[in-house]
């Protein structure tokens, strides 16, 4: 197979840098402060090839939230295994989930992402809508493992927010609004072993 022409590879490698300068103005100086301008010196393009690949700061930062949430799904689609003891499989979901939330790029893009959402709605309930789609692997395990007899619930949606609550309520939102240090390895150990624990003490089926 052929390769790409050289101008495509160029224009790719544009865009990466565009989205990199992107992400690190919008963590450095916030939403409201990060201007087209300053993306366009940190990238070392003008304002133009800004413009051609995203037609407004709302669409970059559009595109950068892509990114945020599908780094988000890597490694948290594990399959329900009924071969296996539940809490390990759990286990397994919720460790993989503390390592995202201990990745300071995703903390960093998060709050940024929050504290604009505050200043639109609409901007709000879109990035609510991403992250409930790149949760919904927790759901359908849940889902899964009821279907198989082993949890007992009739809202396996419900039962994912209450799992992610217990974790997010340690490693996510300590962080994101009071500036809290990320969990260290025993932190993450204790959060993620208490919230299975807790999880399956009320919805396994005995």
């Amino acid at each position: 197979m052929s390769s790409p022409p050289a101008p495509a590879r160029l224009t790719d490698r544009k865009r990466a840098a565009i989205l990199d300068a992107a992400v690190a103005e919008f963590r450095h100086a916030g939403y409201e402060t990060t201007s087209m301008d300053r993306i366009a010196a940190r990238a070392g393009v003008s304002k133009r090839t800004v413009y051609n690949h995203f037609p407004s700061k709302e669409a970059l930062f559009a595109q950068i939230l892509e990114r945020l949430w599908d780094n988000s799904m890597d490694g948290l689609d594990l399959a329900y295994r009924g071969d296996r003891p539940l809490r390990p499989q759990l286990l397994e979901l919720v460790q993989q989930k503390l390592r995202l939330l201990h990745d300071d790029n995703f903390v960093d893009l998060a709050r940024v992402a929050i504290a604009a959402a505050i200043h639109s709605p609409e901007r709000a309930q879109d990035m609510v809508a991403r992250m409930g789609v790149r949760e919904e692997g927790l759901t359908v395990w849940i889902r899964a493992a009821a279907a198989d007899g082993r949890l007992k619930t009739d809202d396996p949606l419900f039962a994912a927010m209450q799992m992610q609550g217990l974790v997010k309520g340690f490693a996510f939102w300590p962080q994101i609004t009071l500036g809290l240090p990320p969990l260290n390895a025993a932190q993450q150990k204790q959060v993620a072993e208490s919230a299975v624990d807790m999880f399956l003490a009320y919805y396994a089926e005995s």
